[in-house]
């Protein structure tokens, strides 16, 4: 049987009334306008719906790799697209229900602020109803993707720029041989930058390194991959790169700052707009409980 399509009056009732609501109702393809290049879908629905809406028989443009099955998720984390550009490129505007259950439409110029925010801001500023998005931006995804494998769960996502990616790979290399700890697969691609969202990890043009580890099988290889995951990104940060704060929680406070060092203001202009901690989550209670802590040195033996 069909579930009906979650509407933007439910959603706010079940924001405001604090009710979990199902998700995966958010299937909905809302509106397609042809003459400004311009189609709006509701947040759940998937990358590879969109394409096959947007492109039926386009067999291309279905099996393209996306970070993010959906099109909400790809948005809380501003996620690169085949083409290694930010979700962020392809937004026109969104509409979103508030912390407080007001329905909002916001986009880059009437309300910039909160805008920059939301884009890559982990759902933390309101719950997602819909995104519009531009369909020539699509498409350029499309003819400029990347060849490229999906990365293997688990692998540490690193980003360096690219005249200094070769140096960074026999780095790679050097230190899983002194860490014992098995390096099983890198893939790489390229970044492209972006400067539109307060919480961006494309300042400039990178190249995204996946590293593929070995699973530990003991306490001890435990405790080294989890060292040797912290000096690989310490190695990163040396040479000019970052690393992805969506998805590495081993980064240290030291890192984060380094590479975010707007992370602070971002936390505060959250708990600002979401007083009551609805929109609260995993990632948000890390990164509070991370900036909190003292700084300390931790040295591991090999």
């Amino acid at each position: 049987m069909l579930s009906l399509p979650l509407s933007a009056h439910e959603l706010q009732q079940s924001v405001r009334q604090c009710r979990p609501l199902d998700a995966a109702r958010l299937d909905r393809v809302l509106r397609l306008d042809e003459k400004r290049g311009l189609v709006e879908v509701q947040a759940n629905v998937s990358w590879k719906a969109l394409a096959g809406h947007l492109r039926p028989g386009d067999a291309r443009a279905r099996e393209l790799r996306t970070t993010c099955a959906s099109v909400g998720e790809s948005i809380a984390c501003n996620a690169a697209g085949p083409d290694g550009r930010p979700a962020v490129a392809h937004v026109e505007s969104l509409t979103l229900v508030t912390p407080g259950g007001q329905l909002r439409r916001i986009d880059r110029l009437a309300s910039p602020a909160l805008f920059a925010l939301v884009v890559g801001g982990q759902g933390l500023f309101g719950t997602l109803y819909s995104a519009t998005l531009r369909i020539e931006s699509l498409a350029r995804a499309v003819s400029e993707a990347q060849p490229a494998e999906a990365p293997a769960t688990g692998s540490l996502q690193l980003f360096v720029p690219p005249e200094q990616l070769d140096a960074f790979l026999a780095e790679v290399g050097s230190r899983c041989r002194e860490w014992r700890v098995a390096l099983e697969g890198v893939a790489s691609r390229r970044i492209r930058p972006e400067d539109e969202t307060v919480l961006r990890w494309a300042r400039r043009d990178y190249a995204e390194v996946n590293v593929s580890l070995g699973e530990p099988t003991t306490l001890g290889a435990a405790v080294r991959a989890t060292q040797l995951r912290r000096e690989l990104i310490d190695a990163a940060i040396a040479r000019g790169g970052s690393f992805p704060i969506a998805c590495t929680p081993e980064a240290t406070r030291a890192q984060a700052e380094a590479c975010y060092p707007q992370l602070a203001e971002f936390l505060a202009e959250q708990r600002r707009i979401d007083p009551g901690g609805l929109m609260a989550n995993a990632w948000l209670r890390h990164q509070r409980s991370l900036l909190g802590r003292e700084a300390c040195e931790v040295r591991w033996g090999r």
